[in-house]
């Protein structure tokens, strides 16, 4: 009933710029943090940045800040995820997420444990 819904993605020239765009779709649903994460072929997931839903307070990874940029628009349910200068270390599936429910114990943006639905994915693919 909850469903998060990635686009945005595709192939940029190294230089370039991509924004993506993730749909959050449900009948009610608490939105607490919104996250991205990113995943490449045989590497770990990792953290890209996040937000949260009431105050716009944002996280981002100490190696995308500056190039990326989180946003939202609350009216649309959709989080955006901006990133300029592409560089081809950057091509991965960049997945979205999202924290509906508070949690016993404290979990940092950059932790995984703390979304509870994630979307399907959309690639990103950055050529040189």
């Amino acid at each position: 009933q909850v469903q998060l819904v990635e686009s945005g993605g595709g192939l940029v020239q190294a230089g370039g710029s991509l924004r993506l765009s993730c749909a959050t779709f449900g009948r009610t649903f608490s939105r607490i943090v919104m996250g991205w994460f990113r995943q490449a072929p045989g590497k770990e997931r990792e953290f890209v940045a996040a937000i949260t839903w009431t105050g716009d307070t944002t996280y981002y990874a100490n190696s995308r800040k500056g190039r990326f940029t989180i946003s939202k628009d609350n009216a649309k349910n959709t989080v955006y995820l901006q990133m300029n200068s592409l560089q081809p270390e950057d091509t991965a599936i960049y997945y979205c997420a999202a924290q509906t429910t508070y949690k016993p114990v404290h979990y940092t943006p950059n932790s995984g444990d703390r979304y509870d639905i994630w979307g399907q994915g959309t690639q990103v693919t950055v050529s040189s």
